[in-house]
């Protein structure tokens, strides 16, 4: 089993730095998401209560995973945590804002009777604009080398 693990961290060191973003956004989005579906439809919340908890909680799993197995970064903790929090909320919420009007203003005539509610479209396209937004924002802004 060792001899994989030792070939995975191989082979993702030496992998672009999308890849390895990509696989860190895997597992705080299935984290954000989760949470996000849990208070919109389990809690009762509304989108933007929902979205913002999700999206924070996957944001902190992201900053750590993010500076140290992403982009391996010496950037100040106290500088890179304040740049990681604007960035977040700055993606958060153009993704979710443009998402969200992209729904109820475009989709929700052209798709009727879709399984998912408009507010749960919205939280699958924000999170699409979402991960390309914050992936560009931690590389160039956050933990640029």
């Amino acid at each position: 089993m060792s001899s994989i693990v030792q070939a995975l961290e191989i082979y993702l060191k030496r992998t672009n730095s999308f890849i390895r973003f990509l696989l860190v956004g895997m597992i705080n989005t299935l984290i954000g998401l989760f949470i996000m579906f849990t208070l919109l439809n389990g809690f009762h919340q509304p989108y933007w209560l929902s979205t913002f908890i999700g999206n924070g909680t996957g944001a902190c799993v992201s900053y750590f995973l993010n500076r140290v197995f992403t982009f391996q970064s010496r950037v100040e903790l106290n500088k890179s945590v304040i740049l990681f929090i604007v960035t977040i909320l700055v993606c958060y919420y153009l993704s979710y804002s443009l998402s969200h009007l992209i729904v109820y203003n475009l989709l929700s005539t052209l798709i009727k009777g879709f399984y998912l509610s408009d507010e749960e479209q919205a939280i699958l396209i924000g999170t699409g604009f979402y991960t390309i937004m914050n992936y560009l924002g931690q590389k160039y802004i956050v933990f640029k080398k």
